[in-house]
């Protein structure tokens, strides 16, 4: 009896799905830094669907540091992760990385910014097209300047893929219209204290500026912050739809802001990365859609992009 009960054990056990003895996946996250709002977001939106898949993930700080990053990525594969996720410090150092992973057969998976090379193997990038937010935040500018003046760019960190592609997008549109010029245009690093000390040099130099376009949603409220009251004559848009951008809108302070969709992104990167370890096909780029926020819309995306 005994024996027929162990053999009837043993062949229950067969049959339970291979789930239930799979160890839960482990993923190393590398963000760029931790200290931005947007990332934030993004960084909460992994740990929620990392939970909600039975993900374990390890998210790390690499404090716009490359060497920092590159390591945190060797650390990652020592300890045996199933997959990596990273959020590149500089998208045109991301070599070292790839060929990290991919001697250690590890899936990789960018999000946010896009790394500038070729993604083979088990590769993937999460984002949104960075030269369309560029462009949308620039043709709602046109249209409020009547397209005509004279305009200022606030550029984000010049070594992110992000700040080149939007404004190419800016630009795009400028060259649309014979009435608009750029006449200013200066790194602030994505940042809103240096996007304030950026605009008040251009106020105290006395640029004639009619509209600025911000590469990103802190560097257009810095922005605001500089012009102060005197100045609200200066249109400005960012890029994000953060929840204080959305407030500044809200108050007629800024024009627009383009909507990245930080939750779909940080989603995306983790459901990618399952898939990847599970054999699935994915593209090789996943797109998460910018749209634009004006005054008109914007209820729709309050408390979208909530830490």
């Amino acid at each position: 009896m005994n024996v027929k009960k162990t053999i009837l054990a043993s062949l229950l056990v067969c049959m339970l799905p291979a789930a239930v003895f799979a160890k839960d996946l482990q993923v190393g996250v590398s963000m760029a830094l931790f200290d931005d709002n947007f990332l934030t977001i993004l960084r909460t939106s992994m740990l929620a669907e990392m939970k909600k898949d039975n993900v374990k993930g390890q998210i790390e700080d690499a404090k716009g540091d490359v060497s920092q990053q590159l390591s945190q990525v060797q650390n990652f594969i020592s300890q045996g992760v199933d997959a990596i996720i990273v959020n590149p410090v500089d998208t045109n150092a991301v070599k070292p990385i790839i060929d990290l992973t991919s001697k250690a057969g590890v899936p990789l998976i960018f999000v946010n910014r896009r790394p500038a090379a070729e993604l083979t193997g088990k590769m993937a990038y999460v984002g949104s097209d960075s030269e369309l937010a560029g462009r949308l935040q620039m043709e709602a500018l046109a249209k409020r300047m009547d397209y005509k003046g004279n305009i200022g760019i606030l550029l984000g960190d010049l070594a992110n893929e992000s700040t080149r592609e939007r404004t190419k997008g800016v630009k795009a549109i400028v060259a649309k219209y014979p009435g608009l010029k750029v006449v200013q245009e200066q790194t602030a690093k994505f940042t809103r204290n240096d996007a304030v000390d950026v605009v008040s040099n251009w106020l105290t130099a006395g640029d004639d500026i009619q509209a600025i376009a911000s590469n990103n949603d802190e560097m257009a409220i810095g922005a605001l912050q500089a012009l102060g009251k005197n100045d609200a004559h200066v249109l400005v848009a960012g890029v994000d739809g953060t929840p204080d951008a959305l407030q500044m809108i809200k108050n007629g302070k800024m024009v627009a802001t383009v909507f990245q969709d930080a939750k779909g992104q940080g989603q995306g990167a983790v459901q990618t990365a399952v898939k990847l370890v599970n054999g699935e096909d994915v593209k090789k780029v996943v797109d998460i859609p910018f749209q634009l926020i004006t005054k008109d819309n914007m209820a729709k995306f309050t408390g979208m992009n909530q830490k």
